[in-house]
């Protein structure tokens, strides 16, 4: 099972590299085909508990979200909170009365499985598109303009490219970290959530995390290297543990082992994108926040 997991795992690092590196278009539609897949699988084990969630109103506003995040991203903010609305008019009018179950989990998988992942399409499209944005007006203006001639020189990156890749880099690094020491090395548990975490996994994950951010962090010349590198580091470490931890208990409550059998050796999609959902808004305002901060 372990050269399953870890074959299926290169193949899915191969497959997301790749959507991330043609950004645009590609990675859109990549991370809305995942999103739905993931959601399928979250309301399926809401299923499993009896409830009843307006869980198409949910995938289809969830897809609205992520085709405007790509388009418009100033207006997701706005739009979220008037499809949750329309969600909760949609169970309103049913002829079975809705619970608060039936509500809160509808609202639930539009955050967990529509707006939080709508900030990877921010990040990775929307900065892209301020970034092509200031080279024009650079060139408009006459302005010196560094030219790259090697695609691994930092400058010919651009902005929302770098941060995504980093952000991966950095949750592949934690969940690896985690699973090898926590494994062989692992002796504390760490949750009663998820048995097979251990406190050791976790602490050198989130170490793991915080390595490749800080050398991530001097290659492409961040200011403050080394302390900027080490804050993302441990955000995404933190977060993407976090984020494990929230599916695992929700797979428990539902009374399952994986959220589903997609992915060989690894379960389903949630199994696997659970460290992604809460890094994504916490990378995106680092992002847009703190180091416009620094660089003045």
């Amino acid at each position: 099972m372990m050269w399953v997991r870890i074959v299926s795992g290169i193949v899915a690092i191969a497959v997301v590299s790749s959507a991330i590196a043609l950004g645009g278009w590609y990675f859109t539609i990549g991370l809305s085909l995942l999103v739905l897949l993931g959601q399928l699988e979250y309301f399926q084990m809401v299923l499993a508990k009896g409830i009843a969630p307006a869980a198409k109103t949910t995938l289809v506003a969830s897809q609205v979200l992520l085709l405007t995040a790509a388009i418009a991203p100033r207006f997701v903010d706005g739009m979220f909170p008037i499809a949750g609305t329309a969600i909760c008019f949609y169970l309103l009018f049913q002829p079975q009365i809705a619970t608060i179950a039936d509500i809160s989990t509808s609202i639930l998988g539009l955050f967990y499985g529509g707006y939080l992942p709508s900030y990877w399409l921010r990040l990775r499209v929307g900065l892209d598109r301020a970034w092509e944005s200031a080279s024009a007006d650079l060139v408009a203006s006459s302005q010196p303009v560094t030219t790259a001639t090697h695609w691994w020189d930092p400058q010919q990156l651009s902005e929302g490219l770098t941060l995504t890749l980093l952000a991966f880099c950095c949750i592949w690094a934690a969940d690896i970290g985690a699973y090898f020491v926590g494994k062989f090395f692992g002796r504390t548990r760490l949750s009663h959530i998820s048995p097979k975490k251990t406190v050791e996994g976790a602490v050198f994950g989130v170490t793991s995390s915080a390595i490749v951010a800080v050398l991530g962090a001097w290659y492409v010349g961040w200011p403050y290297w080394l302390w900027t590198g080490l804050g993302l580091g441990l955000v995404v470490g933190v977060a993407s543990l976090l984020g494990d931890l929230t599916e695992s208990m929700m797979k428990r409550d539902a009374g399952v082992k994986d959220s589903g059998t997609l992915i060989p050796g690894h379960g389903g999609i949630l199994d696997r994108a659970d460290s992604y959902v809460f890094t994504a808004p916490l990378v995106y305002y680092f992002a847009t926040l703190l180091l416009p901060l620094l660089t003045g």
